[in-house]
């Protein structure tokens, strides 16, 4: 009697190494959606970043986001057009102690939801007390 090898599945010792492959690639596709929710990539301004992005989620209003900013004595600029709003947020990194100041432009829809938001590094000016 002849046998025949089923050549649809790998051999067992090839099993590990493929489950290993896969979870491999799972994770460094999760790994790279993560990354790609950070709107920066200046590593001092990462902090004001995940900062904004918790607490304010796309689809905030734009009356909550101008709140949020003024109550924490954040600087609102004037905005090049009506559906963004422009803020210079300053942050003291509780780590290293240094502080971090960025230009962040809020894109909004038509109906004044929050879709967006633009991170970009801002001198570092004196503390006003």
């Amino acid at each position: 009697m002849i046998r025949r090898r089923n050549s649809a599945r790998p051999p067992v010792p090839f099993q590990p190494f493929l489950l290993l492959a896969c979870v491999a690639i799972l994770l460094s596709l999760y790994a790279s959606a993560c990354k790609s929710q950070t709107h920066t990539s200046d590593v001092r301004l990462q902090k004001i970043d995940k900062m904004l992005s918790d607490q304010l989620p796309p689809g905030t209003t734009r009356g909550r986001v101008d709140y949020f900013l003024k109550s924490r004595g954040y600087t609102v600029e004037d905005s090049p057009d009506k559906d963004s709003l422009v803020a210079v947020v300053r942050q003291i990194d509780t780590d290293t102690l240094q502080p971090a100041t960025a230009r962040v432009t809020f894109r909004f829809d038509s109906n004044d939801k929050l879709i967006s938001y633009e991170l970009q590094p801002a001198p570092d000016a004196p503390l006003r007390p």
